[in-house]
């Protein structure tokens, strides 16, 4: 594992990426607004970085991105890995420690998730406070390399603070509504059952996705600082469950990608 994240990095830096201070994960159906608001961006395909993986969804564009955003150095990642592609939770989770090889001290993170809170609607955003862990397995599992990060991680406050404290001050300032609550991770590639989402809402989470918790206890593991937004893309209502369409939940998501961005954007500038 070191030597892959190693040679990931030291090609990475070969292309022209110095010293990246955020690290950013764009998740299903979003990062088109966000990477325009990049400065002489640098593309680099995942096919081409040693020992990446290679996004096979349909709507991850499956590169890095490199450049200035309000004159910061970011590296963003538009499309990321999952389980259930196939992958092993170390393949999906290298990029996370390549970033922090490189030198990104944050890394922001977004998905699009299944909303079972009632209380909120398709569209609309959630910052996640803390998360459940569903997959069935861990990236932490098997040797642990203690230059990397200790054998026992706390998970405590998985999403930084200071970062969610900052988030919340930018929507109130903006007027973007921002909710707040729990994600639950699960494998996928299936949609819920309806005893599924009773199962996961009585149990404490307010949405429900396939990705970002593995990138979050790799990020937790090795001292970067991190922060998660879902864009809540469908409504996960039991007694009122309509079949799933994929394009409709892409649809959502990028027109609730305006608002992400503009949260995102802002929170770059103030770190």
């Amino acid at each position: 594992m070191l030597k892959e994240i190693q040679e990931a990095s030291d090609y990475i830096r070969s292309r022209g990426v110095e010293a990246p201070e955020i690290g950013v994960i764009l998740g299903t159906g979003l990062g088109n607004l966000f990477v325009k608001e990049f400065k002489k961006p640098i593309q680099i395909p995942y096919n081409s970085i040693p020992h990446f993986p290679i996004s096979t969804v349909e709507f991850h564009k499956g590169q890095l991105i490199y450049g200035e955003i309000k004159g910061k150095k970011v590296l963003a990642m538009q499309g990321r890995f999952h389980y259930y592609e196939g992958y092993s939770m170390q393949q999906i989770t290298l990029p996370v420690r390549v970033m922090k090889m490189l030198g990104v001290k944050n890394l922001l993170i977004s998905n699009a998730a299944g909303n079972m809170n009632l209380n909120w609607k398709k569209g609309e955003l959630m910052l996640i406070d803390d998360h459940i862990n569903l997959q069935p397995d861990n990236p932490l599992r098997g040797t642990n390399y203690e230059v990397l990060g200790s054998r026992f991680p706390d998970m405590s406050q998985p999403y930084a603070l200071t970062l969610n404290k900052k988030l919340k001050a930018i929507a109130k300032e903006k007027s973007i509504k921002l909710n707040e609550g729990v994600y639950v991770g699960v494998m996928g590639p299936n949609l819920e059952t309806r005893a599924e989402y009773r199962f996961l809402h009585r149990i404490g989470a307010d949405a429900v996705g396939m990705s970002t918790v593995p990138e979050v206890i790799v990020a937790n593991h090795t001292g970067l600082p991190c922060c998660a937004i879902s864009v809540l893309t469908d409504d996960c209502d039991p007694d009122n469950l309509q079949p799933a369409n994929i394009q409709e939940i892409i649809e959502i998501a990028g027109k609730a990608e305006a608002k992400l961005t503009e949260l995102y954007v802002e929170l770059i500038k103030q770190l």
